[in-house]
């Protein structure tokens, strides 16, 4: 155990969470760690089923006389988000989290630290190679492409799971319980966009960096600022003050991430530089006006660069501008039913220049498929008025809350009994496996927990090492109590 994991307990998870940590498992790619879970159920001598995409059900018989128990399955997701502060020097593809421990906190250096969901999958394996527990039958449901759509879920057959009880290893708040989630749709447009050769002015790069970002349901009423939507609001000021040509527009990097940086490359008039400065820097002050101390660390830089050697023609470059400053970002409608719960929500993600084409990445959620439809119309009505072609991918189901059930009421009843207090009953604007499979399996109780976790999606992500032993005591006191 490295020293970064010196003490940690309980050990055995600390230790599946240190593997996992050295195993690139960026979504899509979760091959070496599925090999991992694999390995370490042939190990253990455990039956292993693997489904045609990718996803695995690991069975353990119950504890000699607890066989009459309620059987349950403990589920997380193989992959991660794969987010980097710029500068920082890391390949997903091929390079080890590099673990930091802070205090109580442990984080990835410059990256991500996938602990959404690598430590729930650490929960699983340990509790799969503990001898001493007295459980019921077991089962275990790794599944893959959890973080760009869902995909494992969506494509993980009805039928194979034997239990009765779900228990989704993917929460992120200490002391919480969670019984629901939004469900969520992806509505991307495209417009062919022409260029033009530029003939004289300068080259300058202009860059929004130094938010936040955060996960685009958990994190999206937070005020956090949207860098898409903030260059957008710089690119349309500066085009009624002055020509200005746009060589190509990106930002954001994950449909379900706030994103955090975006950048523009335009050629200006010869000897406007100063007027430049100005103009971005009296945007910048407005939008910090806006953002307070929400999201204080936003920067707007300009940079000088050779001059981009084509621009967007003016109808292109204007319409793509305005849209990207009016799209709407974040709380569409808060729940009438669970205080402070966002009901329905929109998050700007993406934008892209590539091969003469402009493509905007957006993605609605709420847990009423009505209002989720009625989100991504509204969405997709704003890009047609720009003559965007739109597209919908993606969607799931939403997981609606039963906080009767026997699996909420066990788990209030032990979480009082081994920690001292009674959890909070709460659903989550973010889509979760249980929805998915939930669908595919009537009648199945369902409760979704974890350790707390904080910034997931982004760089500053961030695990409270103290909560979790807690995780762990209650996981296990509840295998032991159904």
């Amino acid at each position: 155990m490295t020293t970064v994991m010196k003490n940690l307990e309980p050990q055995s998870l600390w230790r599946h969470f240190e593997a996992l940590s050295a195993i690139p498992r960026a979504s899509e790619k979760e091959a070496v760690a599925r090999s991992y879970v694999l390995a370490e159920a042939a190990r253990l001598g455990l039956e292993s089923i693997a489904d045609k995409v990718g996803n695995i059900v690991i069975r353990k018989p119950a504890r000699p006389g607890r066989e009459g128990a309620v059987p349950a399955v403990l589920q997380g997701h193989l992959d991660m988000v794969c987010e980097k502060n710029e500068g920082t020097a890391h390949n997903f593809d091929t390079d080890p989290i590099r673990l930091v421990r802070d205090g109580d906190w442990l984080k990835a250096d410059g990256t991500t630290l996938g602990a959404d969901n690598g430590v729930g999958v650490a929960a699983a394996l340990a509790v799969m190679e503990t001898a001493d527990l007295a459980h019921g039958p077991l089962e275990f449901l790794f599944t893959i492409d959890e973080e760009s759509g869902l995909t494992g879920a969506s494509q993980f057959p009805g039928g194979l799971l034997r239990a009765k009880y779900f228990l989704n290893l993917d929460g992120e708040e200490e002391g919480t319980l969670c019984i629901g989630c939004a469900g969520g749709l992806n509505t991307v447009a495209r417009r062919k966009v022409t260029f033009h050769a530029t003939a004289a002015g300068e080259g300058w790069r202009i860059k929004v960096f130094g938010l936040q970002g955060g996960h685009s349901g958990i994190d999206i009423h937070k005020g956090r600022g949207n860098a898409v939507r903030i260059l957008g609001r710089v690119l349309e000021t500066l085009m009624g003050d002055m020509p200005l040509g746009i060589g190509a527009i990106n930002g954001g990097s994950k449909r379900n991430a706030i994103p955090r940086e975006a950048s523009a490359t335009v050629t200006i008039p010869a000897g406007r530089a100063e007027d430049l400065k100005k103009v971005v820097g009296a945007v910048e002050t407005a939008v910090k006006m806006d953002l307070g101390a929400f999201d204080a660390g936003l920067r707007i830089s300009l940079e000088s660069v050779a001059r981009p050697p084509q621009v967007l023609d003016d109808a292109d470059a204007s319409a793509i501008a305005g849209l990207l400053a009016s799209q709407h970002h974040g709380v569409l409608a808060m729940s009438p039913d669970v205080a402070g719960l966002v009901q329905t929500s929109t998050n700007l993600a993406i934008v892209s220049t590539k091969d003469g084409e402009v493509e905007i990445e957006t993605s609605q959620r709420s847990p009423i498929a009505s209002s989720k439809l009625a989100a991504s119309r509204m969405v997709s009505t704003v890009f047609r008025m720009a003559h965007f072609e739109v597209e919908h991918s993606g969607g799931y189901p939403g997981w609606k809350p039963e906080p009767a059930s026997d699996i909420v009421r066990k788990c209030q009843a032990v979480h009082q009994e081994i920690l001292g207090k009674v959890p909070e009953l709460v659903a989550m604007h973010a889509g979760l496996e249980c929805g998915v499979i939930g669908e595919k399996y009537p009648g199945m109780q369902m409760i979704s927990f974890g350790p707390h976790i904080v910034d997931v999606h982004s760089p500053s992500e961030r695990l409270k090492i103290s909560s979790v032993a807690p995780f762990w005591a209650f996981l296990t006191g509840l295998l032991e109590r159904l």
